[in-house]
């Protein structure tokens, strides 16, 4: 059994290796020796750890998704209001999309290159982000914080995630035009508007 911290940082560092790596020049471009010395170490080493390139596309999935999960799972415990623990919650989203932008891009502009068996595995792991979000929604609205019905909630919980993502994808247009606390700022407003005013149907 080898070291729990030593294959966290063995892992830390192949993420961070192969995702430069990706950028530069693209998953299918880059081979699994340029992974291992990106990353400071064998290739010997780096198949003690992965199986195929495949996995380590695995690895920048599982961080990013951890990383997020975890953040808004920290929410949940939070003292205050429904809604006040709901930005919270987008607020922490937004940030760790923001620190953590070049994997989210590299993950998905890449996750076409995984295997087909594999993307049900990318697409899950994206719902359960997206059902984190719905508890939160959820608990706000049992807490008589909002007034939603089961599909509002679902869909809130979709724009979330899509606001999120777009500080990343629209990064060359977005991120001129406001600092992240400022578009944190307008997304929330903007979404919370919409489910805590009265709306005309079209």
């Amino acid at each position: 059994m080898k070291d729990q911290q030593l294959i966290k940082k063995r892992r830390e560092q192949m993420i961070k290796g192969a995702v430069s790596l990706f950028i530069e020049k693209g998953f299918h471009r880059t081979t699994t020796r340029e992974i291992a010395k990106q990353s400071g170490f064998s290739i010997g080493t780096l198949y003690e750890y992965i199986g195929s390139k495949e996995d380590v596309l695995y690895l920048v999935c599982d961080a990013i998704y951890e990383e997020v999960s975890d953040r808004l799972r920290q929410q949940l415990d939070t003292k205050g209001s429904g809604v006040e623990r709901l930005k919270k919650a987008i607020a922490a989203l937004f940030h760790v999309i923001d620190e953590m932008q070049e994997e989210v891009l590299v993950m998905y502009q890449e996750a076409k290159s995984l295997p087909k068996e594999a993307l049900p595995y990318v697409l899950q792991k994206e719902m359960d982000m997206t059902e984190l979000m719905e508890r939160i929604i959820q608990e706000c609205v049992d807490g008589g914080g909002l007034e939603l019905e089961e599909q509002e909630i679902k869909l809130l919980a979709h724009n979330i995630l899509v606001s999120a993502h777009m500080w990343t994808f629209r990064r060359w247009a977005i991120q001129k035009l406001y600092t992240l606390e400022e578009y944190t700022n307008l997304q929330i407003k903007q979404l919370l508007k919409g489910v805590t005013e009265p709306i005309k149907e079209v």
